[in-house]
């Protein structure tokens, strides 16, 4: 009977129910809202889908000595057991299935393969049709390093506050990509949080555009783009990729992976690949990436007051990112002839959420006028957004790897 009842025991102890503290429901109810946001309100169900039940897989108590979440890599670096982020890490036989998935995480591998993916399903032609909209897609950067300062004001380390920065450029992989390079420890509140803010777009933007522009402003009507010659489309990813990696050699990963994609649609002559690339590659890694993110935040990692302020910190970035590209924009239309102006809302799709960030400038100028059509030329800057934010990145990482 002793036995019987010391093995029951032993069966209470092992279960999750026994090790289940108020922050693992806090996380498990945080990735369940994740899932209902993605479900019932569409807002980047392919994102927040995968990292909410991410969040939930993270925060089962695992019985000690049990290889299953991601932390649990069963390494050595140096002598000694150590977690990711504090030596030389090798994976051995004893690490769990979720740390493998976290080690392409930790050590940049998903975000690149993302970018190839985008690349091939990104078509530049618009941008190209109208060079100057190209310009919108680097003032929404600005709220990067407007962040990066308010970081550094808070006490945070250079490397951590261009890691926070990045966030404004509302594009998960490149956030991922530069912090797992600068503040691998801020992997987990710096994805959930750029990610989150990416699916808050339609909810986000619309009061900033609309405060910051003028009913007359946003009636304004934008010239049809020309037609892109092939052989500009070709050569566009080529030069992109040389003058970028040779001026900020930083960028060269995520912009030169962004280039192939697209010079592998581009081309005529490996549309096969291409195609693998936009659905397999980019679906499977978006897949990974979430559900390997959302299980980082177990509880003890992520519930700490630096993740309040690394979510206040990224929503200031946003909004700020937002608002440069609009008030650019108005600032663009100083210089410009009557009917060749720029309506203002489009400057809102620098930040590189693509392709919601351009819907919303739809939205809200459907909204002005039914007869206009703004998402074509809101894809200008938001393709260009995407370029820049990879720029940004690899600036940062730069200036701050020392």
């Amino acid at each position: 009977m002793d036995v019987f009842l010391q093995n029951l025991l032993g069966f209470w102890h092992s279960t999750g129910i026994y090790g289940l503290t108020p922050g693992h429901m806090i996380m498990i109810v945080i990735g369940s809202v994740f899932i209902y946001l993605g479900i019932s309100k569409n807002y980047e169900p392919l994102l927040l889908v995968p990292i909410g039940f991410g969040i939930i897989v993270g925060n089962i108590p695992i019985t000690p000595g049990m290889q299953l979440g991601v932390y649990d890599t069963g390494v050595v670096a140096d002598g000694a057991n150590k977690a990711y982020g504090e030596g030389n890490i090798f994976l051995n036989n004893n690490a769990s299935v979720f740390s493998y998935f976290y080690y392409a995480v930790r050590n940049g591998i998903f975000p690149p393969l993302i970018f190839f993916g985008i690349g091939a399903l990104t078509d530049f032609s618009t941008m190209l049709s109208n060079p100057k909209l190209i310009l919108l897609g680097g003032a929404a950067q600005f709220g990067i390093f407007f962040t990066l300062v308010g970081a550094l004001a808070l006490g945070f380390t250079p490397q951590e506050a261009g890691s926070i920065g990045i966030i404004g450029g509302a594009d998960g992989p490149t956030s991922i990509f530069l912090t797992s390079n600068l503040a691998p420890h801020l992997i987990g509140p710096v994805a959930i949080a750029a990610y989150s803010y990416m699916a808050l777009v339609p909810v986000l933007q619309p009061p900033v555009m609309n405060l910051l522009t003028t009913k007359k402003e946003r009636l304004i009507r934008m010239k049809p783009s020309r037609s892109v010659p092939k052989r500009e489309r070709i050569l566009f990813p080529i030069i992109v990729f040389l003058v970028c990696a040779i001026i900020v050699p930083g960028s060269l990963v995520l912009v030169g992976m962004l280039m192939f994609g697209n010079l592998l649609k581009e081309s005529g002559v490996t549309e096969r690949l291409a195609e693998t690339a936009r659905n397999a590659v980019l679906d499977t890694c978006t897949a990974l990436l979430g559900i390997s993110v959302g299980a980082s935040t177990a509880a003890h990692v992520f519930l700490k007051p630096e993740s309040i302020m690394i979510f206040a910190l990224g929503a200031v970035s946003f909004i700020i990112a937002t608002a440069s590209g609009v008030i650019f924009a108005k600032f663009m239309n100083l210089f410009l002839k009557e009917g060749e102006k720029i309506n203002p809302l489009i400057g809102a799709a620098g930040v590189s959420a693509v392709p919601d960030s351009a819907r919303v400038v739809q939205h809200e100028g459907h909204k002005a006028d039914k007869n206009n059509h703004l998402l074509m030329h809101a894809m200008a800057p938001n393709v260009a957004g995407v370029i820049g934010s990879a720029i940004a990145a690899g600036f940062l990482w730069s200036v701050l790897m020392m």
